[in-house]
């Protein structure tokens, strides 16, 4: 027996003008699952992310969302004017006027001590955390991140992932992820999704512990956290996920 889901793309396309972003898309989220989007730049990731939570409309195909979803959305880039004398706290009292909450949710993720901080000079892995506060702020069904770890070094990044499979586990959320890294994806993502406009392959992740490439790039600490997702299709990738060029077969 599955568990049931929260929202479901079906066979969704999009365009921008003449130019398809997206292809016969199709997912599924389930509840407290942890689905991961991997793919070179312009394959329609953060598209389909909007897409999900009704921020676009699909040219065709539909979505489904479960009625009265909560969802915490903690986007790609924030842009902070430095002039702009904006401590953390203020920051997260924006989303939510109740200092105490703030302060639980600040605590939660390991930035409480930084409420008074201006947000112009805090370290780029504990703005990732303040933004990951203020999309939890919102008591989300669904947390919808978009490059999480952006900004951060690879300690960071898989120290970030864990809290976020800790965050996953005390608020019962499904998480849904874009990660621009094709070889960087948590070990313990439940699915992974890999776009290039079509849905290349989708499925459970591999934990990479025999390749010497890997554990050479990340080190066997990080490598064992960090699961790396193999898989088969018709083009190659570069480190970045860039698309290098497609294999033709000749007949």
């Amino acid at each position: 027996m599955s568990r049931p889901f929260l929202l479901e793309a079906r066979d969704v396309s999009y365009r921008a003008g003449a130019q398809p972003i997206l292809e016969h898309v199709s997912l599924r989220l389930h509840e407290e699952e942890i689905l991961t989007l991997i793919g070179p730049n312009g394959a329609g990731k953060t598209t389909l992310l909007k897409i999900l939570i009704g921020l676009a409309q699909p040219a065709s195909g539909s979505v489904w969302r479960r009625e009265g979803l909560r969802v915490g959305y903690m986007p790609q880039k924030l842009q902070i004017d430095a002039a702009l004398p904006l401590s953390a706290g203020r920051f997260l009292q924006v989303a939510e006027r109740d200092m105490a909450r703030v302060h639980e949710v600040a605590s939660e993720v390991g930035v409480e001590r930084l409420l008074e901080t201006p947000i112009a000079s805090v370290s780029g892995g504990e703005l990732q955390r303040l933004l990951l506060a203020r999309a939890l702020l919102r008591d989300p069904e669904l947390l919808l991140l978009d490059e999480p770890v952006q900004g951060v070094d690879i300690a960071g990044q898989a120290e970030l992932y864990a809290l976020i499979r800790e965050v996953r586990t005390r608020h019962r959320c499904a998480v849904l992820m874009i990660s621009h890294d094709l070889h960087v994806v948590m070990a313990s993502t439940d699915t992974v999704l890999c776009l290039n406009r079509h849905v290349c392959c989708a499925g459970r992740p591999e934990v990479v512990s025999n390749d010497p490439a890997y554990l050479q790039l990340f080190g066997r600490q990080a490598a064992e956290q960090i699961a790396v997702y193999t898989h088969h299709h018709d083009h190659a990738h570069d480190m970045h996920g860039n698309v290098i060029g497609e294999h033709h077969h000749h007949g």
